[in-house]
């Protein structure tokens, strides 16, 4: 496969294991004892009624383990065949359980979903609070939260469960405006890219009245834009992490190559390549063709410095959504001499 098909492939992949976590993690939810929990005050004990632990995302740290195999491979097999001087064959091969490859992956992996985790936690409470300050009875809070069970499915719809903080923040600002009855205010409702726009008709109508959109019009109306923003959320994260796991296997296998003698790091030139579209930041579109050593890094025109596409150790508004790819270009025919020359010594 090429890098693009491996995004192409791992990117739903991960997608996919994500909305498998939230909705198992909403279906555990006992609603009863989170409002009986809320009903005391409790809002710690009601965010541990939730459940929302590590062991929930595994099969997310599987598929993300699979897209990072795969990078390893698909680097080594980038690679062309070569012969050693004395006409044995160079052999290509990454080794996704060798002690560094495992440290980088669990390094990932565990980033990757104690992000999530503590996100939510963070964010549910912010949820909470707000619901109960509004004056929201508890279980009317709760629902906002988990989601209100849909009679055609029987699955929880429209609750923040799996949101990241701010779209949490986003979506509430949403319902204030919309509640508000101020037309200039309920307008901005029309900017939003993440509205079902089945919707905009009431939004619409309660304008030209001059009255706030309430009641189960509103929980309609803000449960979609939940849902919608939850897909979102789970392609935006698919993309970065398949990115930051694909790119780091990439160049770890590089390194393996390296550590193993059959290769030199002076013989490795790495060469960014955008995706070469319109989305591409423009940070990225200035590094295109850009190249650096192997043990060298890029440093974008926001000071950032990135060994890779998706490098796990640069700030998140390089790395985000980035379709970035490093092309790897071996000096074999130097490598070769140098090496013969070596035996002839």
């Amino acid at each position: 496969m090429t890098f693009d098909e491996l995004l192409a492939n791992y990117e739903p992949a991960l997608a996919a294991a994500f909305r498998q976590a939230i909705e198992e993690i909403k279906s555990g939810i006992i609603l009863r004892v989170v409002v009986e929990r809320l009903e005391r005050g409790d809002i710690n004990g009601a965010i541990e009624a939730m459940h929302l632990e590590p062991e929930a995302f595994s099969a997310l740290e599987m598929a993300l383990t699979e897209a990072f195999n795969a990078g390893g491979i698909n680097a080594v097999g980038e690679l062309p065949k070569l012969a050693e001087p004395n006409g044995a064959r160079v052999i290509w091969r990454f080794g996704v359980r060798n002690p560094v490859a495992e440290a980088i992956l669990r390094e990932l992996s565990s980033t990757m979903v104690t992000h999530i985790t503590d996100d939510q936690r963070q964010g549910i409470r912010q949820a909470l609070e707000q619901g109960l300050a509004r004056g929201a009875n508890p279980r009317s809070t709760a629902l906002d939260v988990v989601g209100r069970q849909s009679r055609v499915t029987g699955r929880r719809e429209g609750g923040v469960i799996g949101l990241t903080r701010y779209q949490i923040e986003f979506i509430e600002r949403a319902r204030v405006h919309l509640a508000s009855g101020d037309p200039e205010l309920m307008n901005r409702y029309f900017e939003l890219k993440t509205r079902d726009k089945r919707f905009d008709r009431t939004v619409m109508a309660a304008i030209r009245a001059g009255k706030p959109i309430t009641g189960e019009a509103l929980t309609r109306i803000i449960g979609r834009l939940r849902d919608k923003n939850l897909l979102l959320r789970g392609e935006m994260l698919a993309r970065t992490e398949t990115m930051m796991a694909l790119s780091s296997a990439r160049d770890e296998a590089m390194r393996q190559q390296i550590e193993a003698g059959k290769i030199q790091a002076q013989d490795v030139t790495k060469v960014w390549r955008s995706a070469g579209d319109s989305r591409v930041r423009h940070t990225h579109r200035v590094l295109n063709g850009k190249s650096v050593g192997m043990d060298e890094v890029f440093q974008s025109p926001s000071g950032a410095l990135l060994r890779f596409p998706g490098d796990p150790r640069a700030p998140i508004s390089e790395i985000s959504g980035c379709r970035c790819r490093l092309e790897y270009r071996v000096d074999h025919i130097g490598a070769v001499v140098r090496r013969y020359r070596a035996e002839v010594v």
